[in-house]
């Protein structure tokens, strides 16, 4: 009877997984399909699923009406350096709210992460403006700041909170300074929770279209600006939209696939301690 409970448990649980995730696996799928067809079988009735056959022209046209190659240096440049200095400032700050059991601190990160990206851009624009900052990769770098650190610091948090204490306790009454403690004790214990904070900045801060769009110049745009590009006035051209999604999302995804287990892993070693 426990045998046929947990078969009947698991069989139910696979079934929700896939209802959760079938919605995006067919979404991609679809934008697949669309990128190897060409306009005509896109828009074909009733639609066409499986190219035949397939066309690479697509690919090719995301290539001839954008500059990729620098688009994609400018988003490196960007995710980098945003998910670098998230870290740096974002660790720190967690451990400190972490340690301190500073309520109020922890519910501004908690606003600031929920907080629609559109409400800080019109003011970090104007400042950027007045500075003259605007078309250059700088106000991307800090504005996405505002993505990805508010993500590191609360990650961070709960981590730092299922720290025993005691370890922290013993290497001050050996003479430690608390920044040596957080150094040596803290943070090692901590690299499960540092790696996921790292992925999920770096994936939010790729991702991000509304501060590239408004902030960037021609020569500072990043990849998700060139799947704007392809849209133009005269009609939506399916098959390079579809490629040039394929092509920004393709980083991202490669990089989830390859640090599942290390994001799994953090995040269950996160909810165990906290706990």
């Amino acid at each position: 009877m426990r045998k046929a409970k947990r078969i009947i448990g698991n069989i139910g649980f696979g079934f929700g997984v896939l209802m959760l995730v079938s919605p995006a696996i067919l979404v991609f799928l679809w934008m697949l399909s669309l990128s190897l067809k060409n306009e005509l079988d896109n828009t074909d009735y009733p639609p066409v699923f499986i190219p035949n056959p397939p066309v690479w022209d697509n690919f090719a046209a995301v290539f001839e009406r954008n500059d990729f190659l620098k688009y994609a240096i400018n988003s490196v440049i960007v995710s980098f350096s945003a998910t670098g200095l998230a870290i740096l400032l974002g660790v720190p700050a967690g451990y400190g709210i972490a340690k301190m059991r500073a309520t109020k601190a922890a519910v501004v990160i908690l606003i600031a992460r929920i907080t629609p990206g559109l409400s800080y851009l019109i003011p970090l624009f104007l400042l950027f403006q007045w500075v003259g900052l605007t078309g250059t990769v700088v106000p991307i770098i800090i504005t996405h700041l505002v993505i990805t650190v508010p993500i590191v610091v609360w990650i961070m948090m709960g981590f730092f909170e299922g720290l025993p204490a005691e370890l922290e306790e013993a290497a001050l009454v050996d003479g430690a300074t608390i920044w040596q403690a957080f150094r040596h004790v803290a943070m090692p214990l901590a690299k499960p929770g540092i790696t996921v904070a790292t992925i999920l900045a770096f994936i939010f801060s790729w991702n991000n279209f509304i501060f590239a769009m408004v902030l960037a110049g021609r020569e500072s745009r990043t990849l998700p600006v060139a799947v704007n590009n392809m849209l133009t006035f005269e009609q939506i051209s399916w098959g390079p939209l579809s490629a040039a999604a394929l092509l920004v999302t393709a980083p991202v995804l490669v990089l989830t696939l390859l640090a599942q287990k290390q994001i799994v892993a953090g995040l269950t070693a996160g909810g165990v301690k906290g706990g």
